[in-house]
């Protein structure tokens, strides 16, 4: 398979692994990576394992995505229990290179938090409403497909 044959929704589910739960579905999922490329331009994001668990820790409150498809996958095991202790919602969607591709780098993803603002004074713009607006409906519809223990 060459580059520029792009894989479609279902195949990237099947180098998902076992744990990736809950998984968004092809519609959730366009709409979180569409929410991550405008949080990423207002830098209202935090990228990587290492910053994610640091800002959960410190209480941000945000959506935190997961990449259904690292290997091993035990790097990100820890994530969705931090995130359950802190009332954070969180799903796994299929690709890293389409995480990372949102987040506006080059380099693929394993995880970002997804802030509802950015983190030094947001300016109170329409975009910054819009943003906020787009924010809030996906924090619900992603609780909606969210496991409850």
């Amino acid at each position: 398979m060459s580059d520029s044959e792009e894989l479609s929704y279902d195949q990237k589910v099947k180098f998902c692994s076992i744990i990736a739960n809950p998984l968004a579905d092809e519609k959730l999922c366009k709409r979180v990576l569409k929410v991550a490329k405008k949080a990423s331009k207002r830098k209202a994001i935090r990228r990587g394992v290492k910053e994610v668990v640091k800002a959960l820790r410190k209480n941000s409150k945000g959506i935190c995505v997961l990449a259904g498809d690292i290997s091993p996958i035990d790097v990100l095991t820890h994530i969705p229990i931090v995130c359950e202790d802190h009332n954070v919602a969180y799903v796994y969607v299929p690709s890293k290179e389409e995480l990372g591709a949102s987040a506006l780098s080059k380099r693929p993803t394993s995880c970002m938090l997804l802030l509802p603002s950015p983190p030094k004074g947001g300016d109170d713009s329409e975009e910054q409403k819009e943003y906020l607006e787009a924010y809030k409906d996906l924090e619900k519809r992603i609780k909606a497909v969210a496991p409850v223990f």
